[in-house]
This record gives structure tokens, sequence and C-alpha cells, in this order.
């Protein structure tokens, strides 16, 4: 039997399926159920600070549309305050004590003191480390690409400096150069680079006119891109690599290992195929290794990294002129 143990921020994970951040762990009824499932490992949803300001607003509006009603009542409540994200550690520590499935935190945040804040109190629920999602659309034409990245490595370096568990980040595609952004995280101190964040789109209604919320749910294909830097990067960073986005089958979850990933997300193929198809692609994968005679998952990670290819450019090449020949 192929042993399929691997590493996510060097924590010990039975498997390589890590259940990526999404809403299937926001019970913890639902989060055993990932765990029986047989998952590696799990992101739970992320902390926004976005959602706590705008529930914060919410809560302040209700507490006082009633006030000064009557010139006898100034206000109808006695002095309440918000709990902020409160709520969100709460469940937190609840559902590490509920599984022992490796568990890690995830964050999103707007201001640099809230990182560092929401960073440190996360460490507190007993998670086996945290992920850190920076990806936010810049609206300031005037703010440089040099500028964003800078901001952001200093943001990393304060979080790193704050916290002890490990730190992971999650990278969106649309760095100048991804060799430069992971690399420098890496000198930093992270402990994994997970490529790439599915990034939530808008829609328009035609019939309508008028903007809607759409859910994009993955495909393999979109496993390509993650798979082309997964490949660039292995063995140019001492963090671990782990592939994110169109990780739909245990195939997929094998290119990504050829390719060089220690682990690999999954989500989309979760709400196409239920819990138990974690499960169906931990077998397969363990059914290709037998099949190749693959001890463990190190045999076989990287030897398609771009130092192991007969043609190193195949990842290289953005316009790739003769697979263009090819299919014209």
């Amino acid at each position: 039997m192929a042993d399929l143990s691997t590493k996510y921020m060097g924590v010990e994970l039975a498997n390589p399926i890590v259940v990526g951040a999404c809403s299937l762990s926001k019970r913890v009824d639902t989060i055993k159920k990932i765990e029986a499932a047989g998952a590696g490992g799990l992101v739970l949803k992320s902390l926004f600070e976005e959602q706590v300001q705008l529930e914060l607003a919410d809560f302040e509006q209700q507490l006082e549309q009633y006030d000064a009603l009557y010139a006898e009542a100034v206000n109808l409540f006695p002095k309440l305050e918000y709990g902020g994200p409160n709520e969100h550690l709460y469940w937190i520590a609840e559902a590490r004590k509920a599984v022992k499935l490796p568990m890690f935190a995830s964050l999103n945040a707007v201001s640099e003191e809230v990182w560092v804040d929401y960073a440190r109190r996360l460490a507190e629920t007993g998670v086996d480390g945290l992920e850190l999602n920076f990806y936010s659309l810049p609206l300031d034409r005037t703010l440089g690409a040099a500028e964003i990245e800078r901001r952001e490595l200093e943001i990393f370096a304060r979080v790193r400096d704050a916290v002890k568990i490990p730190l992971a980040v999650k990278l969106h595609p649309f760095y100048t150069n991804m060799l430069h952004i992971a690399s420098e995280l890496d000198r930093l101190g992270a402990d994994a680079v997970v490529l790439f964040n599915r990034l939530w789109q808008p829609d328009i209604d035609v019939e309508q006119e008028e903007e809607v919320a759409s859910l994009n749910l993955s495909f393999s294909s979109d496993a390509l891109l993650s798979l082309r830097w997964t490949s660039l990067l292995f063995d140019q960073l001492g963090a671990e690599i782990v592939a994110n986005t169109g990780i739909m089958t245990g195939t997929d979850a094998i290119k990504a290992i050829l390719a060089g990933a220690t682990s690999v997300q999954v989500v989309s193929a979760l709400y196409k195929n239920k819990l138990t198809h974690i499960r169906d692609m931990v077998d397969e994968i363990g059914a290709w290794m037998d099949g190749k005679g693959y001890e463990s998952l190190g045999a076989f990670r990287g030897k398609l990294g771009k130092q192991n290819l007969k043609n190193p450019w195949s990842f290289e090449r953005a316009q790739y002129i003769k697979a263009l020949l090819g299919f014209d």
C-alpha cells in the first residue's frame, strides 16, 4: 500500500487532499463529515475584516433605528457593543475541539493593524496554521504594482513576527513576476504558497440589465495555470507549493504533485460530487501509485518540475510556437 502522507505548512497530513476555505466548513457537523471522508487537512472558512465591518454597521443601525422615538425614551437598549470577530474565533475554537483533523485558519483583512491583531487572535484558537489571503482589487489608478507588492510583503513580515504558528500565503495569478513575489515571501518565512486563489467574479443579466452574483465552479482545465507555476517554482523555494483551483479528481492531484506540489486544495470538486468524493480522490492517487510502483509521494513529486523536464521550454513559453503550429 502506497504511503500518501505529506505536509502542509510543515504540518503532517495523512494524504495531500486539503479542503480549501469555503462555506463547507461553517458547521461543526460538516467538519466532522470532512474528517470522516478522509481529508488530509482543512482550511476553515475565512475571517474577512470587511464582513466584520459590515456586520458592525448593521448592528449599530438596528440598535439605533428606534432611538428617540418618544421624548421619555432616548433609546430602547442598554449599552451594547458588537463582538467583532469573536463569534468566528469561538466557532474555530469549538471546531478545533471536535476533530483531530489538521485544521488551518484563513484571514483576509484590509488595514495593517487588523491583519496583525486578527492573526494573533486566530493563532490562539488552537489551529495548526494560518493561511493569509491578500487579494483585493486595486482601485486606485495611481498605485503601482511595486507599491502594492511592497505593502503585502510588509504585512506578511509583521504577521510573521506576531505569530509562531505556520503561515501560508494564498496567491492570485496577477502578479507581474510570480517568481519574485513567491521568492520574497519564502525569504520572509512563509511555510507554503498556494497557487492560486479562485476569485469571485460578478456577472450581468442582460434581460434584467443588472449585475448579478455568480458562483462559477472550477473545471480540471482551470488547473493548468497552477500546474505551470508549480513546475517553474519547484526546487526554487524552501516553502511548500500547494496547487489550488481546478483540482477535481485524483488525476488532477497527481499532475500537481508531478509538477512539484506538496499538497492540493479542493473545493469545487466537493460541491459537484459531495464530500465522499474525497475518498475517491485519495483511492485514485493510491491506485495510480501502486500501479507505478511508487511507495511515497516524494518518489515522484517534482518529476516534471522545470529542472527535470526533457523540454524545459514547455512551461516557460507564453506563446509556444511548436504547439501553435501543431494546432494549425
